[in-house]
């Protein structure tokens, strides 16, 4: 999998967030988005995961084989965990997966309780996710996206609201079920994206012109 930026810029009513943005993502690879509040970081994963679109400029995606793949059709190969995306505070957490599985492929040698169990919430299996701590919530949409199969793994401050032990099962996670994909954080906390390989700073492509 590859995704590919070019002259990407992207403006907010008269505000550019950034411009002239040239950058390839590659499989195998970590990248961490960095950058200070406000540079775009959070807004470029949600172009990257076809939430949103580009002011101007082209993003594509391909494929393994080389074929491109339509922006429509990219959430096959996503999986993104992030504070504005939310659970279904109605449904168990073992409900919560069922559910995620109508839609995305998850780990196929992985039970849902096995996944919970990784994850430190096998006690609270089947309570309603309505009464989980934001730390309890955090892990269950960390399991929903590295435990995903899509090839490429989106994550927007990963460890928010996680305790010591919080973080230290996203870096187990991580380094057993995630290092094969193309992985992109966004953070300004190192140890959510320590393992990154490369880093990308937003703010060098802060240009209020947008030209």
């Amino acid at each position: 999998m590859q995704i590919h930026l070019t002259a990407a810029a992207k403006r907010f009513n008269k505000e550019w967030i950034f411009s002239n943005l040239d950058f390839s993502f590659t499989t195998g690879q970590h990248y961490a988005l960095i950058g200070k509040n406000g540079s775009g970081k959070s807004t470029l994963l949600q172009i990257i995961a076809g939430y949103i679109g580009l002011t101007k400029g082209q993003i594509s995606w391909v494929d393994a084989d080389g074929k491109a793949i339509d922006s429509n059709k990219i959430y096959q190969h996503i999986s993104i965990a992030s504070p504005y995306l939310e659970l279904v505070e109605e449904l168990t957490a073992l409900e919560q997966i069922a559910f995620h599985q109508q839609f995305k492929s998850i780990h196929s040698a992985l039970k849902p309780i096995e996944i919970l169990e990784k994850i430190g919430l096998h006690k609270a299996a089947e309570k309603q996710i309505r009464n989980f701590s934001s730390g309890m919530k955090q892990r269950l949409k960390l399991a929903l996206a590295i435990f995903d199969q899509s090839p490429i793994l989106l994550l927007d401050e990963p460890c928010s609201n996680l305790d010591q032990e919080g973080i230290q099962t996203y870096h187990h996670l991580m380094q057993t079920y995630a290092m094969h994909k193309l992985v992109i954080v966004a953070s300004n906390d190192t140890q959510e994206y320590h393992f990154c390989d490369q880093q990308l700073s937003l703010s060098d492509f802060k240009n209020e012109s947008g030209i």
